[in-house]
């Protein structure tokens, strides 16, 4: 048996993939993750959401892990197995513990982040633990989600850095290219957010410890 671990893009799956891990790659599709974490729930043990996040709080900064004690799937509290969020809390020393807002549409703009932190309490934002939670709730599996600030509540993310994400969680680098070439001014802001980026996945690198959670030490 498996832990299941859902995630958006193929660079994430990669540094989290090990032993007893199976990664899932959402790729800013819902619909087509949901089903591939139907076809895999009879063989796990349970599911975990990880990999990069925005920020909804104002006080995250990119960088900074947090790890949920619920996640909000269309305005349904699904919460978190507790064992298993405090065992996340337990290997990632610092990480903030709160609400997770999943959405199927990218959450790029500022003014949208504040209204968003405002109307949920939500600390953090992505497009997958929504969907991996509805599923474990639906088959009474443990679920469980961490993540790493890669934009935080005070940036917007350029319009390069919203097309750059393919269905099957691959850069799209032709978007980008074309998105830099109708408006160059965006190039500064790519840059910092690239730099972010780079920043939260050496994070998930770094975290390779959490491959030691599947198993019998969550089951």
């Amino acid at each position: 048996m498996t832990t299941l671990t859902v995630t958006g893009l193929r660079r994430e799956a990669r540094l989290l993939a090990g032993p007893g891990i199976e990664v899932v790659v959402g790729g800013g599709d819902h619909r087509h993750l949901e089903a591939m974490i139907e076809e895999r729930v009879a063989d796990v043990t349970g599911i975990i959401s990880m990999g990069i996040a925005g920020g909804l709080a104002p006080s995250l900064r990119a960088g900074q892990w947090v790890v949920a004690n619920a996640v909000l799937d269309h305005g349904d509290a699904l919460p978190t197995d507790a064992a298993w969020m405090q065992r996340l809390k337990a290997q990632l020393p610092g990480a903030i513990e709160g609400v997770f807002l999943g959405t199927d549409a990218m959450i790029a703009e500022t003014a949208e982040k504040a209204a968003l932190h405002r109307a949920t309490k939500a600390i953090a934002v992505d497009m997958e633990s929504h969907v991996a939670a509805r599923v474990a709730a639906r088959h009474r599996l443990p679920f469980a989600a961490a993540r790493v600030i890669c934009d935080p509540a005070h940036r917007t993310l350029p319009p390069a850095a919203r097309v750059g994400m393919r269905a099957d969680g691959r850069v799209d680098v032709a978007a980008v290219l074309r998105s830099l070439v109708s408006a160059p001014g965006q190039v500064p802001d790519l840059i910092r957010t690239a730099f972010d980026a780079e920043r939260a996945l050496k994070l998930l690198r770094g975290h390779r410890i959490l491959a030691g959670l599947a198993g019998p030490d969550l089951a």
